[in-house]
């Protein structure tokens, strides 16, 4: 099949499904909101969910939603300084700049296809500091590797400190006893069918080896290994780790200004906001564009966890979505896009000397 149709159909089936859980929990609330107005004597006509998520949106205090933009620069900012000193270790000086914008590229990127954000990203940085493709590869996956241990860390500080109102609200939905043995049955039969395709690929791992692909997953291999050596080499270990933990620090924050912004949860605590922050961190680990839909539910039920009506947490959902999209994503990442080229005319003339 044409490579080009493929992720055509790839990306039609990210979109479609973000655009349907979105659907759903659209058509869901409006029929809860339908029923309030019923239940409050509102005439139907004057109940429009849009309505009420766009004066919600006017509503959020605009210096919070500005500090969420403030929040994701330095986040980011943290994460071009790490990357740069990986990248030193390789023997390039690159420019803090160059980083910055190269990283908010790849996140505007994602908005468009889940995950061509790092492809652009590395093909960026290396085209503008002349860096070998696979060795700042291996550095972003270092990085990446670093970011999903903080995000179970995170993930495993949130389940402790929520862990009374998890455990209440997932009996209401599952009925434990029930399930044992199904999940026991699924998850001897995984690790079978792991042991088994480890096996195969070990057997016919020099086969596998000569082949094209297999020569591409060879150099993402060596440049993993390189990314590898690149952490442990850095000038400032101590400074790495810092920017890793403030990298995190400043998302948990700008879930918290969010929460601040927004009237019916200005009043929740900091556990909500992790608890909410952990939700929305995997839902959009979940391939939609920038997590629609799946961000949507996910942190819907982390807020609700905490008091929060459905209609407002669909609300807050919005608010952060749109802020964190619209206001960080597509503005920062256009200014990068729009300037990259202009920015590095005389210094790619210089690096050709």
């Amino acid at each position: 099949m044409n490579k080009t149709l493929v992720n055509v159909l790839k990306f039609a089936a990210f979109v479609g499904i973000g655009a349907g859980i979105l659907y759903v929990m659209y058509t869901g609330q409006q029929a809860a909101y339908l029923e309030q107005c019923r239940l409050d004597g509102t005439p139907e006509d004057q109940c429009n969910l849009l309505d009420k998520l766009i004066a919600d949106f006017r509503s959020a205090k605009p210096f919070w939603l500005v500090m969420t933009l403030v929040a994701f620069s330095v986040s980011n900012l943290s994460r071009g300084l790490r990357w740069n000193m990986m990248l030193r270790t390789l023997g390039h000086a690159p420019r803090l700049l160059n980083a910055f914008l190269t990283i908010n590229l790849g996140y505007f990127a994602n908005l468009g296809f889940p995950r061509i954000g790092e492809v652009i990203r590395a093909a960026t940085m290396a085209r503008y500091e002349k860096i070998s493709l696979e060795r700042v590869v291996g550095t972003i996956v270092v990085g990446r590797t670093i970011d999903v241990i903080m995000l179970l860390t995170i993930t495993g500080i949130a389940l402790l400190l929520g862990r009374e109102k998890l455990w209440n609200r997932a009996m209401e939905l599952v009925d434990l006893g029930d399930k044992v043995e199904t999940l026991q049955t699924l998850a001897i039969g995984g690790v079978v069918l792991g042991i088994t395709v480890l096996n195969l690929l070990w057997w016919q791992r020099k086969r596998i080896l000569e082949t094209k692909l297999g020569q591409k997953i060879l150099g993402v291999v060596k440049g993993f290994g390189e990314g590898i050596q690149t952490a442990l080499k850095v000038e400032s270990p101590l400074l790495f780790a810092l920017h890793s933990l403030n990298i995190w620090l400043m998302y948990i924050l700008m879930t918290y200004f969010v929460i601040l912004a927004f009237a019916p949860t200005a009043a929740l605590s900091i556990e909500a906001a992790l608890v909410t922050f952990v939700a929305g961190g995997w839902g959009i680990v979940i391939p939609s564009p920038g997590g629609m839909g799946t961000y949507h539910f996910l942190t819907g039920e982390g807020l609700k966890l905490y008091g929060v009506s459905s209609l407002d947490a669909f609300s807050w959902s919005n608010i952060s979505f749109f802020t964190i999209n619209i206001g960080c994503n597509v503005l920062i990442g256009l200014i990068a896009l729009l300037s990259l080229e202009r920015i590095n005319r005389g210094y790619l003339e210089s690096h050709s000397l």
